[in-house]
């Protein structure tokens, strides 16, 4: 039977899901079918062949085969988009250049894995003769804190509290960050974050200080 969407003529965002484990594997398609998104496939490791096709790949890191995680990733592009769902800061970079379009931490909230879906789908800006791969400037070791906080799905409010600074402050760092790297908005800068190494999900301690 066709998603309600579907039959208004609208595309429904297809996924298919390669997470090994079974408890995290149901919390995924709960979260992703209430969202709207339409799960037409599941498997246990990437080399089992995808039940339908998909616009979305999502990966789990940990149903990755060690020796073959980047082949693997570099497969799935093939023919989709890919999202890796990590816990690590070190392996990020590697995924995004074996072909991944994005890659979060597992812990990311519902809603902020839900949109960075749609930003998978909808790929980088268009027409953009500055992408944010390298800065124009170098961001200060704060506004690196901060852009990891921001790769990992955490809002403003929350970024403050880690850091033992004001909601306001975050503010400004953001604001700077969007202009050192020119992105504007919240996709462009996890995108940044992803491509520049800044991803992750573990920053500096609250109230370290830095450099601005």
């Amino acid at each position: 039977m066709p998603h309600a969407n579907e039959a208004q003529g609208e595309h429904v965002i297809r996924i298919d899901l390669v997470v090994s484990s079974p408890i995290f594997l149901f919390g995924l398609v709960e979260t992703l079918r209430s969202a709207g998104l339409a799960v037409v496939s599941t498997r246990a490791t990437p080399d089992e062949q995808p039940l339908a096709p998909a616009d979305v790949v999502v990966v789990d890191a940990d149903a990755l085969t060690p020796s073959r995680a980047l082949e693997q990733i570099t497969a799935a592009a093939a023919n989709a988009a890919v999202l890796v769902l990590d816990t690590t800061v070190d392996t990020q970079a590697r995924y995004v250049r074996a072909g991944a379009t994005r890659v979060v931490s597992k812990r990311i909230p519902a809603e902020g894995l839900v949109r960075t879906i749609h930003a998978a789908v909808a790929g980088p800006a268009p027409g953009r003769d500055n992408p944010p791969d390298q800065p124009a400037q170098p961001l200060s070791e704060r506004e690196e804190q901060v852009l990891r906080h921001i790769s990992c799905g955490l809002t403003h409010g929350q970024i403050a509290t880690r850091l033992g600074i004001s909601p306001h402050t975050v503010d400004t760092y953001v604001t700077r960050i969007r202009v050192k790297l020119r992105a504007g908005n919240k996709a462009e800068l996890t995108r940044a974050a992803l491509l520049g190494g800044f991803a992750g999900t573990r920053a500096g301690g609250p109230g370290r200080s830095s450099a601005t």
